[in-house]
């Protein structure tokens, strides 16, 4: 260790003499604080390969002994050897093709378990359009971006293994052990035999630009690095350099915005005289901002089709990440500066190297794993309590604290003051950055700012919560034990209904295969990074909706069994155009027969997705918008009578009054949808039979059953006393009556003192006169007995 500290200031004061790659890039910006621990192993790499002031190579490869730019970046020389021969030049060494040569040297761990994780894999969304496009692979996830089988050794505590063991048996279609290749996109001759290959081609030029396998598109706001770049390196929304390399074009996009990593507490970045740590959420919503939409969603940003506000010069809002928005209500945490690192821990980011089919397996924490419920703390809760896989609370003894970490987490922050040690999460790993303190929780934040948060059980126990949450949480222990938090907590949530997609292969239409052009890669640098006209494949996607929403999503039960918040998934709505011009499907819905407990007949493909929207608030939703709400129940919004039947054809012209179209010359104005007999909202109807797929991935993702729905439904109940007032009833006329003459004003207020007191008033009638009654039968018994 002093070998390396004394290497690391003799580097630091030789730095801008020995550093040949400076003679082209001087200025440019540290990749680290040379007194960092990386840095200084990063030194003494350098140095066991006697090129002391050659840092840039250890990461970037690349030969330091010659000065020319094209010599320099062809490779290093034999002293970087590795087990392929010597190191190539590596312009990203994030690039998960080649890092097991760079970031691996150091983070092992994390590089080998790189290919299981879903961020990699985008096994949930390849498994959400096959479904959509008529259940090809059934509840079986079985494709992935590239193939891969798990890692010989899960990462996490032994009681994490044990959990996820168990995990994966009761689930075992959403742990798979080994999952194929995606296959190719089919060619137009194809398509004309088999038009459902067409999911292909849709994965494969829309859906699959966000693994970090590749680099993406080119978009404002999609521009990112790769592999562990992808998180790590620092891009802004328009893709600008703004450091000081005089080699790198500032007026070109797609390059990272500064030349250092952004990681953890203790990894400072500086951006002109501006110095921040952590990463921000902005890295995260380049992949976040499709599907269920949780990164832009966590911002408060909702997608619109219209152009409002003008700037100052009279032009509409820019698009970001290809949509404009709506700034609605931010998420509480996104308020009080938490990044998506301060609740996600290194295995819900890098994966645990073992296969997992979508993010409700992948995820390892709850909301209960810091807020705990209002009779425990989170310490007081059992391993597994909201992550149950079943639809009962867990029960069991105390999960505790953890006092030790694994090695890989110590080389993130870890706080000096452990306090009285790490919270678990709910699968039974310590979250190194949050630690109990007495009855209360402190949280050390990525940007550097500690958060104290006092638990549900001492706020109770301080008096600090509201009236409504003491009511919601502590006295109807049903929502405690059978609802997921968010489900009260997020306001709102993005609601695409339907997925319009028409793949076109007529006229010889092409358009790039992004997952083929992230394969193809030298260097570490994937095909997308050069030339995407090189990818090109048969086809060519066009995606729109019908219609947009984001106020009270619908409720659901969600793979874990819990009841939860539910918005549109993958509703295909497929048109496949034939080389020949002509449509070989036309909006077309998939059936699926003998699923989600349908018989022959089947059940429409299109989808809606269990979610917890990252928007939550402090103050929940309000009873009537679960409990006086058909959309709520899963019967559409307001029972879906707003549309008409849409699967008929739709002609907008010149008409007679029994509805005959006068012109010959005509058009469809909205053509029909035949397997569309509902509302795009509407997913179970009144005798409990689903109308549409409820989750794709877990067991027990499904509408609400019978019973949870008639226990939900309060829909009506103003009338149990209305249809008496103010004159139907002797005894409401004479109150009614004397309310008015005595001047009593009926305001909301007043209305929930009325209720309230009629509760009471008859409660307390029937008790007592229960009472009485049986007091009576008891003297009438007494005294036949001694008659």
């Amino acid at each position: 260790m002093k070998k390396i500290v004394i290497i690391g200031i003799l580097f630091t004061f030789l730095y801008g003499a020995n550093n040949t790659c400076l003679h082209c890039h001087k200025g440019i910006e540290h990749i680290r604080d040379h007194k960092s621990k990386m840095m200084e192993k990063i030194f003494a790499k350098a140095d066991e390969a006697d090129v002391t002031g050659n840092d840039c190579v250890v990461c970037h490869g690349g030969n330091p002994e010659v000065t020319t730019k094209i010599e320099a970046h062809k490779g290093t020389p034999e002293y970087f050897e590795d087990n392929e021969g010597p190191k190539a030049f590596y312009p990203d060494p994030g690039s998960p093709w080649i890092n097991k040569n760079t970031c691996g040297m150091c983070h092992k761990k994390q590089v080998a378990s790189q290919w299981n994780n879903l961020m990699a894999t985008e096994a949930g969304k390849i498994h959400g359009a096959l479904w959509g496009f008529g259940a090809k692979d059934g509840y079986d996830h079985n494709h992935s971006n590239f193939g891969n089988v798990d890692i010989h050794k899960r990462i996490g505590t032994d009681i994490y293994s044990k959990y996820m063991k168990k995990l994966r048996k009761k689930e075992p279609q959403g742990f798979p052990e080994k999952m194929k290749e995606l296959p190719p996109a089919p060619t137009a001759e194809q398509i004309e035999k088999d038009p459902t290959l067409s999911v292909y081609t849709y994965l494969r030029q829309e859906c699959l630009r966000c693994h970090t396998g590749g680099k993406g598109r080119k978009r404002r706001g999609d521009y990112r690095g790769i592999g562990c770049s992808s998180c790590h390196i620092p891009y802004s929304n328009e893709g600008y350099y703004e450091g000081n390399d005089p080699t790198i074009d500032k007026n070109a996009t797609g390059h990272m915005l500064v030349h250092e990593i952004q990681s953890s507490r203790k990894v400072k970045v500086t951006v002109h005289d501006k110095t921040y740590s952590g990463i921000p959420v902005e890295t995260c919503t380049t992949c976040h901002n499709r599907g269920k939409r949780i990164g832009v969603s966590y911002q408060g940003l909702m997608e619109t089709e219209y152009k409002a506000n003008f700037d100052a010069q009279g032009n509409g809002q820019p698009k970001l990440h290809t949509k404009r928005y709506l700034h609605l209500q931010e998420d509480i945490h996104y308020t009080k500066g938490m990044l998506c690192q301060d609740c996600h821990t290194s295995i819900d980011h890098h994966g645990d190297g073992f296969n997992v089919g979508a993010n409700l397996g992948a995820v390892e924490i709850e909301c209960q794993d810091c807020h705990g419920t209002t009779d425990k703390y989170p310490w007081e809760l059992p391993l597994g309590y909201s992550d149950e896989f079943k639809t009962s609370p867990k029960t069991g003894k105390a999960r505790g604290v953890g006092h030790t970490l694994a090695k890989y987490l110590k080389q993130g922050f870890v706080p000096k003051d452990k306090g009285d040690g790490y919270l678990l999460s709910a699968r039974g790993n310590p979250m190194p950055k949050t630690v109990k303190k007495g009855n209360e929780v402190v949280v050390h934040l990525a940007s550097g700012k500690d958060l104290t948060l006092k638990p549900l059980k001492l706020l109770k126990k301080e008096k600090k919560l509201s009236k409504e949450g003491l009511v919601a949480m502590d006295q109807i222990k049903a929502h405690t034990d059978k609802l997921e938090c968010y489900t009260c907590h997020a306001t709102w949530a993005p609601q695409c209904y339907g997925c319009h997609v028409k793949i076109d292969y007529s006229k010889g239409k092409q358009n790039p295969d992004y997952l083929a052009a992230s394969k193809m890669h030298h260097n570490g640098v994937t095909g997308e990074v050069h030339n995407l006209k090189d990818f090109l494949v048969d086809g060519k996607v066009t995606e729109t909706r019908s219609y947009l929403r984001w106020e009270n999503p619908a409720l659901a039960q969600n793979g874990e069994g819990r009841i939860s918040p539910v918005i549109p998934g993958c509703q295909v709505i497929l048109t496949v155009i034939g080389k020949d011009g002509k449509a070989k499907l036309h909006n077309h819905i998939f059936k699926i027969p003998h699923k989600e407990g349908r018989g022959k007949e089947g059940i429409n493909s299109i989808v809606m997705s269990p979610v917890n929207p990252h928007t939550i608030t402090k103050k929940g939703r309000t009873c009537t918008s679960c409990h006086d709400s058909a959309k709520a129940l899963g019967y559409g919004i307001e029972g879906g009578k707003y549309f008409a039947d849409q699967s008929k054809t739709t002609i907008v012209d010149l008409m007679s009054a029994d509805k005959r179209v006068l012109p010959h010359k005509t058009d469809e104005q909205m053509p029909a949808i035949p397997n569309l007999k509902d509302d795009l909202s509407r997913f179970v109807d009144e005798n409990g039979t689903q109308v549409q797929t409820v989750g794709d991935h877990w067991k027990l993702s499904q509408a609400l059953d019978n019973e949870t729905r008639a226990k939900l439904d309060r829909r009506g109940v103003c009338l149990s006393c209305h249809q008496e007032m103010p004159h139907k009833d002797l005894a409401v006329s004479l109150l009614v009556h004397t309310a008015e003459m005595a001047g009593v004003k009926i305001d909301n207020k007043m209305h929930h003192t009325l209720v309230h007191k009629s509760l009471l008033m008859t409660a307390w009638v029937q008790v007592l006169g229960g009472l009485l009654l049986g007091l009576g039968l008891m003297y009438w018994v007494m005294r036949r007995r001694r008659k």
